[in-house]
């Protein structure tokens, strides 16, 4: 994928995701969490194609870049306005986390010019970006975890009807039916055990599906 083509295919999908941020929408599982993980995994294990190098000036930026991601994306889950409605868990972003956004971003231009000035030629390239917006969604992800664990509120239902880790969230008790900042979302402090709890998770939803597939 050309450098041109990769950076409009990146700029088109983080223009869908904001805009369904903004309008609010059902946070449906396997959007929230696994689909960051995938973009990680995929983004992370096409830095050392296509004839790419990664050497040790690219591996410092690329934890910078990363670093900077997961930190906006605890910030936005933070700012992120969660509730439960019919039942399942509801987000919806308010207009003034665009400049959140505009921090990833900017950042990473910084970071790219910097990298290409030292001669980190991967990190400065559009190779991350899909593995940056992955470790960005999996830093919101976090928090909305955080949340949904916290007050029992489960995800919205699959198109199969089913609601992701249903066995693990219960059912939503009276109290936790007002928005995310009623029910205190909690702070950066915890992030770590956020991501720890996440990566756990997702690591045994996914060890769960691959067991029934092998058993069919």
């Amino acid at each position: 994928m050309s450098e041109v083509i990769r950076v409009l295919a990146v700029i088109a999908v983080i223009g869908y995701v904001i805009g369904r941020q903004l309008m609010g929408e059902p946070l449906r599982g396997k959007r929230v969490v696994l689909l960051p993980v995938v973009l990680a995994v995929a983004g992370a294990a096409d830095l050392g194609t296509h004839g790419r190098h990664v050497q040790a000036a690219d591996v410092v930026f690329l934890v910078i870049s990363g670093l900077i991601a997961v930190t906006v994306g605890l910030l936005q889950g933070r700012m992120m306005r969660l509730e439960c409605r019919n039942g399942a868990l509801w987000g919806q972003m308010p207009v003034r986390a665009l400049w959140l956004w505009a921090v990833l971003v900017g950042s990473r231009l910084i970071v790219t010019v910097i990298a290409l000035a030292v001669g980190a030629k991967v990190a400065g390239s559009s190779a991350p970006i899909i593995m940056l917006l992955g470790i960005n969604r999996l830093g919101q992800a976090a928090i909305v975890m955080r949340h949904a664990l916290a007050t029992g509120i489960p995800f919205a239902p699959e198109k199969d009807g089913r609601s992701f880790l249903s066995g693990q969230i219960g059912r939503p008790p009276a109290a936790a039916l007002g928005t995310g900042q009623e029910q205190g979302i909690p702070n950066g402090a915890s992030a770590g055990a956020d991501l720890a709890v996440l990566a756990r998770l997702a690591g045994e939803r996914l060890a769960r599906r691959h067991g029934r597939r092998y058993r069919r």
